[in-house]
């Protein structure tokens, strides 16, 4: 398959189902893992007939597969590895997904002709290190969820264009760096590493004090105890021009475990909202048809506008971009470091900060015990490392051309909030409204649920639509068909009209399982899910 040239959906997938569903509802890619090396092994996943079927589906609709490879084998893992990437260069699938360098090196040589991700498990913060992994042989790297927009920024202006930068958009978050945990391990021995962690980030959590053995006491102030590693989920919707802008190639879902409802919805979301940046940036029309070819607005060396990109005045983001790291400036040995503190204010003299040359200066004095390089690395640990003051011989950072927002539809941006989740937050993207826990609670959100699947349509009698019951469905009830490409279609459903598999009339929808049809004047797709709101939003694990 040719490598894409605009921005990449890739939805996961659990299952052959739900790899499909992904490819319908407008996935350009879906990641998946075999039945071993992956790390999820709570969904079934697919084998090596599923992977030739699904790769074959995608490939004929224009769209592509990647295969996680990406545990931390051991050492009695390795032969097992080569014969099994042996065994996945020849079922068509596009991409594999690795961790270990090893793997790496060991694909590159077994399956040259499959390109190699790198996963977000390798925890890459820095161009260098993606730099020398395109050396290696790697086409795209997965970014650790750490990185804020601004790293994502200098990271694409400093490295190939042709290797693929991978970022996450949709979906939970961990409370490990780059997802590398022992937590499972330590706990329960189900190693988090290779696809088997038992979440215990989500468990209730209380203190107890050695000589009072059966007393817990609460770490916060809810008498249920406390949920102390219990991170927010992600959702990056409404800030897809943000992200795109600062050079990501594909937007990644997370969700292999997830329902294919759930699979069908994001990607439909995250597809739609890629499309209406292409035509509002000017690259396409509003039937899809090329009308430049796509870049991001990263200014990289060696462009025209290079030079007087250097004094641009910065964004929002960048202003921002030294809030990534925990803690207050300043403060270390007594040396206050420059730089900026508020995001509306770009100038070093309106924050009071202390500017670089002051920082010299003090250091000149003895004000500091501090090398010159110590400075560096401590200053880029308190704030970022690429603060003027970090690098003062030259680094900067990568500037991007002006635009407008992009502006989505509002019934677009409620689409999240009809899947189950957690609080969303942006994750690491926007330092000055990082990812958090939910100290209170584990469990989900749910304010719709599904009531049934499309198996047909007919526009016999006005227009019919057989379905596979999930809840109930009852007249004057409002529901959602899920349209792939389209604005859901609401529809109230009328008094009258249920008939059972064998064409008997009845009441109500109210036998899971069943099969049933109903009346519907609109075409719709078979597959297509069809929602309603819940009458009271509840809390659930999914």
């Amino acid at each position: 398959m040719p490598r894409r040239r605009k921005p990449e959906v890739l939805a996961p997938a659990g299952n052959l189902r739900g790899l499909k569903t992904a490819v319908d509802f407008g996935a350009d890619a879906v990641y998946c893992g075999g039945k071993a090396f992956g790390m999820r092994s709570a969904p079934k996943n697919l084998s090596l007939a599923d992977f030739e079927e699904g790769a074959r589906y995608a490939h004929e609709r224009g769209a592509r597969v990647y295969v996680t490879l990406n545990v931390l084998p051991r050492n009695a893992e390795v032969e097992a590895m080569r014969e099994y990437i042996g065994q996945l260069k020849d079922t068509g699938i596009d991409a594999m997904i690795v961790t270990d360098i090893g793997v790496m090196m060991m694909a590159h040589q077994i399956a040259p002709d499959v390109e190699l991700h790198v996963s977000t498990q390798a925890g890459v913060t820095n161009y260098g290190a993606a730099q020398a992994l395109y050396e290696f042989g790697a086409r795209r790297v997965v970014l650790a969820r750490e990185m804020d927009l601004q790293a994502v920024r200098d990271i694409r202006a400093r490295i190939p264009d042709d290797m693929d930068i991978e970022c996450f958009v949709h979906g939970a978050m961990c409370m490990a760096f780059s997802g590398r945990c022992l937590f499972s391990n330590y706990l329960t021995g189900r190693d988090g590493n290779h696809g088997e962690c038992a979440q215990p980030c989500r468990w209730k959590y209380s203190i107890v004090e050695e000589k009072r053995p059966g007393q817990y006491f609460p770490i916060e102030q809810t008498a249920e105890g406390a949920y102390l590693f219990n991170s927010q989920d992600m959702c990056m919707l409404d800030h897809i021009d943000d992200l795109i802008d600062s050079g990501a190639t594909s937007l990644k879902i997370e969700g292999r475990s997830k329902s294919a409802y759930y699979i069908a919805a994001m990607t439909n979301a995250y597809k739609i909202a890629v499309n209406e940046y292409m035509v509002q940036r000017g690259f396409e029309d509003a039937s899809g048809a090329m009308l430049k070819p796509f870049r991001d607005r990263v200014i990289r060396e060696g462009d025209p506008d290079y030079a007087e990109s250097i004094t641009v005045v910065p964004d929002a983001i960048e202003r921002n971009a030294d809030k990534a790291f925990a803690g207050m400036p300043g403060g270390d040995m007594g040396l206050e470091f420059g730089g900026n503190t508020d995001a509306d204010t770009p100038n070093a003299e309106d924050t009071g900060a202390t500017k670089p040359a002051e920082d010299a200066a003090a250091r000149a004095a003895g004000g500091s015990q501090l090398d010159d390089l110590s400075y560096r690395a401590r200053s880029a640990r308190r704030k970022s490392n690429t603060a003027e003051e970090v690098l003062p011989e030259g680094w900067h950072h990568a500037k991007i051309r002006p635009a407008e927002p992009v502006t989505l539809p509002e019934w677009l941006l409620e689409e999240p909030d009809k899947v189950a989740h957690r609080d969303y937050s942006t994750g690491f993207y926007y330092p000055e409204h990082k990812v958090s826990q939910n100290t209170d609670r584990s469990a989900y959100f749910r304010a719709w649920m599904v009531v049934g699947e499309v198996l047909d349509w007919t526009p016999d009698e006005g227009g019919r639509v057989t379905l596979m019951s999930r809840n109930k469905i009852e007249a004057g009830q409002e529901i959602e068909f899920l349209l792939p490409g389209e604005r859901p279609f609401a529809y109230t459903v009328p008094a009258g009209g249920f008939r059972d598999a064998d064409g008997h009339w009845v009441e109500a929808i109210n036998n899971p399982a069943h099969v049933f049809s109903m009346p519907c004047p609109h075409p719709v797709p078979h597959n297509a899910a069809i929602r309603s709101r819940t009458k009271k939003p509840t809390l659930k694990a999914e």
